[in-house]
């Protein structure tokens, strides 16, 4: 696995582990990705409770409990799916923080509205749930760990940065 995940997930691991918190992932364009960078990390049992890799529509709604009509009406890659995805994770693994990946990763399935490299990530705790848009280019497996980093990035940030995720 790239050390930059790694090196990502030791600090994410540590503040999660240092505050008591659990986390679980909710995982589509990602396909497993995030939750093993998650637990690349010795200790990491600690606070990942587990995951999901919801690649059909139908298991984001029977697993996730996202909405058929939020997937009727904003699509799977969305704001809307993201946040449902990791509200979902969240409360069904009853963990304190769910985090989600849905998107393109290509190289097909782009389209004029949504492109090849769209992404939305999702972070939901106890302060709320956020999804945030992004744009990455490369070849598939490229358009993952770019995925990766930036939902750790953001998770890391957050933790280090704000009371959102106090218990």
């Amino acid at each position: 696995m790239e050390q930059n995940l790694l090196s990502l997930s030791a600090k994410v691991g540590s503040i999660l582990f240092a505050r008591g918190y659990t986390i679980s992932t909710a995982e589509s364009c990602t396909g497993g990705l995030l939750s093993h960078s998650l637990t690349g990390i010795a200790g990491s049992s600690a606070y990942f409770i587990g995951g999901v890799v919801a690649y059909s529509n139908q298991i984001k709604v029977q697993a996730l409990g996202v909405q058929e009509q939020t997937l009727i009406e904003f699509g799977a890659v969305s704001e809307q799916t993201a946040c449902e995805m990791a509200e979902g994770i969240r409360n069904q693994f009853n963990a304190d923080i769910g985090l989600s990946t849905t998107g393109i990763a290509g190289p097909t399935g782009g389209t004029a509205d949504k492109p090849v490299g769209l992404v939305w990530i999702g972070i939901s705790t106890p302060g709320g749930t956020q999804a945030f848009e992004c744009h990455f280019e490369g070849d598939r497996l490229e358009v993952m760990r770019k995925t990766v980093k930036a939902l750790l990035t953001r998770l890391l940030t957050q933790l280090k940065g704000s009371e959102a995720t106090e218990k």
